[in-house]
């Protein structure tokens, strides 16, 4: 990993000084009538879109689909991150793997108090991790609940009412509307999830991303590992799960979309129990499939849930 970032910032410096000379009197950042934005990941990158409209150009560091625990940033992301107006990350312990966000905000410049770097999950109350070695840590996946999604927008609208003042209106008007959408889906989650028997709402998926969406609508939560990183899908992870599955008589599992299915479709093989579904949790859909907004991933995360549970 130091050898990548060696070569990165060689590349990134090589890059700086080709574009330093091909400009003239451009000094990067807000293009025409656009602010430029930059996001750690997809999510981010949808909720900062409906705030901002018209009036931000985002870009998403994470693609679609990836994970946003460990990235590895490109070139392109380092130039975007030093000409943006504003960057939003998640916090809570998601960019940290491998200090990557980190060091991307030192190249880019934007490691100072000053810098117009925000984190959406400001306000949050934390859950923590309680695996071995991870005792402690912040759990990254805030989102999973729609309130603190409204948290997210709310702090998404303020940053670029500092940022871009003149516009104010604007923001503020999006948000109202966009927050007014997430207030009724999580309305109807409450009530949808209310048709399923308390001693039924058991969710076991790969990773343990569910703590926040399970206090929010009163569900356990079950899982191989805790939270992403290297060590994922072990014997004695699956082991663990394999024990949780039978001695509750878990009827249906799930698998998210951003995960390699193989650890939990050996679950499946070893306990008999099928796979209901994929749910989203770390990236969103691509573009024109499902859950290719945040709005969009919630429910059809609900429905899933939903569909499965009810039918056994």
């Amino acid at each position: 990993m130091k050898t990548f970032w060696k070569l990165m910032f060689a590349t990134v410096v090589s890059l700086f000084l080709i574009v330093g000379c091909s400009k003239s009197g451009d000094s990067g950042g807000k293009k025409g009538d656009h602010l430029q934005v930059v996001t750690t990941y997809s999510i981010l990158f949808d909720i900062v879109s409906n705030i901002g409209g018209d009036l931000v150009e985002v870009h998403s560091l994470a693609p679609i689909g990836s994970n946003p625990h460990e990235y590895d940033p490109l070139p392109l992301d380092v130039q975007k991150t030093t000409d943006a107006d504003a960057v939003f990350y998640n916090g809570l312990n998601l960019e940290a793997g491998n200090a990557w966000f980190e060091k991307l905000l030192e190249t880019a410049g934007k490691s100072d108090d000053d810098s117009p770097v925000f984190r959406l999950s400001e306000g949050v109350e934390p859950m923590y991790l309680t695996s071995d070695g991870n005792e402690g840590e912040e759990d990254p996946h805030a989102w999973l609940d729609i309130q603190n999604g409204i948290r997210y927008a709310e702090n998404a609208r303020d940053a670029l009412v500092k940022v871009d003042p003149e516009n104010a209106e604007i923001y503020e008007e999006n948000a109202e509307k966009y927050i007014e959408e997430l207030r009724k889906l999580h309305e109807e989650a409450l009530e949808r999830f209310g048709q399923i028997p308390k001693e039924e709402r058991y969710l076991v998926t790969s990773e343990g991303a569910f703590k926040y969406f399970s206090k929010a609508y009163d569900f356990e939560a079950g899982y191989i590992w805790e939270i992403n990183a290297e060590n994922q899908g072990t014997p004695e992870q699956v082991t663990q799960v394999v024990d949780l599955i039978r001695s509750r008589n878990i009827p249906v599992l799930f698998v998210e979309t951003s995960i390699d299915p193989r650890s939990m479709e050996m679950v499946s093989n070893e306990t008999g129990v099928a796979i209901g579904g994929k749910l989203f949790t770390d990236s969103l859909g691509k573009p024109g499939e499902d859950g290719d907004t945040y709005i969009k991933m919630m429910k059809w995360n609900i429905d899933v849930i939903l569909e499965n549970l009810l039918q056994e």
